[in-house]
């Protein structure tokens, strides 16, 4: 079972310096980043490293995963931010999990033994947001999920297409696990260690992406498993 590491890039250029060299690249069969219009040097880094990149025209996250699944040559797709958030080494356990018989693997980051980047803060809003929307997915499409929104994931090519995810931005990730667990896909986490983003600025804004992500919630309550 081959598998492609796909990375999400929109000017990224310190976290990208930062971590090229704990990337495992030799790790993965195919690897290719997927750049939205980047302009602090992003996509001259990777390309004077050798490393592919794709131009995304149409903005949002949840245009990756669909490119993903229409250029990649993978059998499991491995979703990785090189933001300084998430840890490059879990890159190849979340691909083994899949290859191992997973459908989804998800890195967790309220799993025993994780740790979220609000994890020292007095009031860490996004993390209750984080939880309570996970517990919600589960109560209500009967899963088991601790990291439900985490963009961090691998997944079956195969399997993700058959979920034919449509979700815009960061919702797309919820959409995912969603229909994941309306299918009965096998759904695999491990606890993973958030680490604090390396320069440049976040793109998900609490408040919207908190809207889009309930919206997302509530339609796929009422379609059911129509999609």
């Amino acid at each position: 079972m081959t598998s492609t590491l796909v990375l999400l890039a929109k000017n990224e250029i310190e976290g990208s310096k930062a971590l090229f060299d704990k990337i495992p690249w030799k790790s993965f069969d195919e690897a290719f980043v997927v750049d939205y219009k980047s302009t602090d040097g992003t996509v001259e880094f990777f390309e004077g490293k050798g490393v592919r990149v794709v131009r995304q025209e149409i903005p949002g996250r949840g245009e990756v995963f669909r490119m993903a699944c229409r250029i990649a040559k993978g059998d499991i797709l491995v979703f990785f931010s090189p933001d300084g958030n998430e840890d490059p080494a879990d890159t190849v356990r979340l691909r083994d999990l899949v290859a191992g018989g997973c459908d989804l693997a998800v890195a967790s980051r309220f799993a025993q033994g994780s740790r979220n980047d609000e994890a020292e803060k007095f009031f860490p809003l996004r993390a209750w947001a984080n939880r309570a929307f996970s517990i919600a997915a589960n109560l209500l499409f009967g899963g088991h999920m601790t990291d439900t929104i985490n963009g961090f994931r691998a997944v079956r090519k195969e399997k993700l297409l058959a979920l034919r995810p449509d979700a815009q931005g960061f919702a797309i990730e919820y959409q995912i696990s969603i229909r994941a667990m309306k299918l009965g896909y096998k759904i695999c986490e491990i606890p993973t260690h958030e680490g604090d983003r390396i320069g440049g600025m976040s793109t998900a804004s609490s408040v919207p992406t908190g809207l889009k992500v309930l919206k997302v919630l509530l339609r796929e309550f009422w379609i059911g498993k129509k999609f």
